[in-house]
């Protein structure tokens, strides 16, 4: 299964591709820098890998930020069911409410350390692992 990692800091991808190799990871990661590009890459028709069902996704980004790209998705009905687990620097509530009421799968803060952050990938392995996906 593909996963999108949709994210403009290059250290945090870094960290993210280094807790994929420390937990066995074997996924593809498509990476895209802001919501404006992985709207594109999601919506595209020639995609080398299969479609990503599963969105890694950072809240504040440029050109278009992740709240803007989940409601983008939900209004999408062939985009709508992707699972979208946050991983961004904003602790404040009404982000957290906001990304909730358009369905994530779960918010996760950053930055952890890098033990934790290990962790927290691998929990996020564990879930979607055990997760039955429609063809």
């Amino acid at each position: 299964m593909t996963i999108l990692l949709v994210e403009d800091d290059e250290v945090d991808v870094m960290n993210v591709k280094r807790a994929f190799k420390k937990n066995n990871i074997s996924n593809q990661l498509v990476v895209a820098s802001n919501g404006i590009e992985a709207l594109t890459l999601l919506r595209s028709d020639t995609l080398e890998y299969p479609r990503p069902k599963i969105v890694l996704l950072d809240l504040n980004m440029p050109k278009m930020g992740g709240i803007e790209f989940l409601k983008e998705i939900r209004q999408d009905p062939s985009l709508a069911s992707l699972s979208v687990f946050v991983m961004t620097t904003s602790n404040e509530d009404s982000d957290k409410i906001e990304a909730f009421n358009l369905n994530v799968a779960g918010y996760i803060l950053k930055p952890l350390s890098m033990d934790r952050f290990i962790a927290a990938v691998s929990t996020l392995n564990s879930y979607w692992t055990l997760c039955e996906y429609p063809q």
